[in-house]
């Protein structure tokens, strides 16, 4: 079986090839039709259809020489496409998934070329150029092996977090369990930042697309439960959330960063020594002039505003002049970048933050984010507007994944069925017995992968409704007409992105 991995070399100007622990070649690119001819075009040749002797022993045996003593690159001789043999300089890469381990082979002409003229294509230079072009196949082949570990990552994740949040809703304050279940959330939520980061380091392009507007509602609710979760009863909360917040378009893991980064000061500033109390506040701003509030001056135009106060010890005034520079942190040991991460975030979406303090009376942080005004209603709070009725097609290659979403659909109303595969989602739909009323699919899938079962599901059934999930890939909504949730995610994320996409409106046949 093909891993299901974003191969992430098709275009590369080298002959590359994925293999699996047989020698079998399971993916090629266009580089490597074009240097070794039709013998690779088959359906999985192995690799002994291009080996030469002069290599010694079989592909398989080089293979296991290699990991017994990994090198970063060697030199193999191979056949080519006009039956002549061609020396090649070759970088390995090895992962394993499932128990099964696969490699990525990657291979320049040998050194020893004449430099590349000036002006030469990307592909001269590689034949030229084998150390420049060294460098980059093998940071292309650290970029495709993030992409693999961060998606893995993030299924395991998300059927953590799920199962640990469903646990903890239904956990009472006293409950002997909370403590250590608030600690697994907490430590995959790390997991989860870690995992980000990784996808930041795997994507190659810069993102050229605008983000979809979005309800500002929910990621700030979200950082609430969180915190409301972790910390029990030690803290008064008063989440007061706008009923029809602008639309906001923005980047819902940064904006979940900040907002986490500023509850956290709140909650650290409370201390154990006072009854703690935080006021967590959006509403929508229409300004028709210039306005200034502290530090930020605001265009005429339309906002939402989160604010986020509580009753802690406050910031003294020779300190607060100094809270968004760069490494400054009053707290030991050092944290890292602090409030100016939060203002790096805000400022890159176009809006700004205010913090207002007053010694032994607390802090106020107000984060302005630009909006359109179009209203945005969802339905965020109590237990019973997660409950629902509708039939639920979850469909995932992951079994994990499958139980996590059956069990927490079901305990909150739903009927489930699931399916590992697309092929089996539609199988499912096509019958006459089967009636969903919303399919939600993961978008990396072995086969079928999630975007093609979009489009048969379209011309199967119209008007059926779509939740997509995935920890890397985020579609257009516009483009693909259909809704999406970033793995990982919590028990009440899915639950309310459920609810949300079952009461919007049906795509338009």
């Amino acid at each position: 079986m093909k891993p299901e991995v974003v191969f992430g070399l098709e275009g590369a100007a080298w002959p590359s090839l994925l293999l699996n622990a047989a020698s079998v070649v399971l993916r090629v690119n266009a580089a490597a039709t074009a240097t070794f001819g039709k013998v690779l075009a088959g359906e999985e040749p192995p690799l002994s259809a291009i080996w030469s002797p002069e290599n010694g022993g079989t592909p398989e045996d080089y293979f296991v020489r290699w990991e017994k003593s990994p090198t970063p690159t060697t030199e193999l001789k191979l056949r080519v496409a006009n039956g002549t043999t061609a020396k090649f300089t070759a970088a390995i890469c090895a992962f394993s998934r499932d128990g099964s381990k696969w490699y990525v082979l990657q291979l320049l002409p040998a050194v020893g070329r004449a430099p590349a003229p000036a002006g030469a294509s990307d592909e001269t230079r590689a034949a030229t150029d084998p150390v420049g072009a060294a460098l980059k196949q093998k940071l292309d082949c650290a970029l495709q092996l993030a992409r693999t570990v961060s998606l893995d990552f993030n299924n395991a994740l998300t059927s953590v977090l799920g199962h640990t949040s469903l646990l903890l809703s239904k956990a009472e304050a006293g409950h002997p369990w909370r403590h250590s279940l608030m600690e697994v959330e907490k430590s995959a939520q790390h997991a989860a930042e870690i995992a980000s980061e990784l996808q930041t380091f795997s994507r190659q392009e810069k993102e050229t697309q605008r983000a979809p507007a979005g309800n500002l509602n929910e990621v700030t609710n979200r950082c609430v439960e969180f915190f409301r979760n972790t910390h029990g009863t030690k803290i008064t909360w008063n989440v007061q959330l706008e009923k029809g917040p602008f639309a906001v378009r923005y980047d819902e893991a940064k904006v979940q960063q900040a907002l986490t980064k500023i509850i956290e000061n709140a909650v650290e500033a409370i201390g154990d020594g006072r009854v703690g109390q935080i006021g967590v506040q959006t509403r929508n701003v229409e300004l028709t002039e210039p306005t200034q509030d502290r530090n930020v001056r605001l265009a005429a135009g339309t906002y939402v505003c989160i604010e986020i106060t509580d009753n802690g010890g406050g910031i003294e005034p020779d300190i607060l002049p100094r809270i968004f520079e760069p490494f400054f942190t009053t707290k030991k040991p050092h944290r890292g970048l602090g409030l100016a991460l939060v203002y790096g975030i805000v400022s890159n979406h176009g809006g700004g933050v205010v913090i207002s303090s007053e010694p032994g009376t607390g802090t106020s942080a107000r984060i302005y984010l630009p909006a359109e005004k179009d209203f945005i209603h969802v339905n965020v709070g109590t237990e019973a507007s997660l409950q629902g009725t509708e039939t639920v097609l979850v469909v995932d290659d992951e079994n994990l994944l499958l139980t996590m979403a059956e069990t927490i659909l079901t305990e909150y109303g739903y009927k489930v069925l699931t399916a590992n595969s697309g092929q089996k989602a539609l199988a499912m739909l096509s019958r006459d017995d089967t009636r969903a009323d919303l399919v939600v699919t993961d978008l990396v899938m072995p086969g079928m992968g999630g975007r093609e079962l979009v489009e048969r599901i379209r011309q199967l059934a119209p008007t059926l409704k779509i939740l997509c999930t995935s920890g890397y890939v985020m579609p257009a909504d516009k483009q693909t007409g259909t809704a999406y949730l970033q793995k990982p995610f919590t028990s009440v994320e899915l639950l309310a992105k459920v609810k949300q996409v079952l009461a919007s409106k049906p795509p338009v046949d």
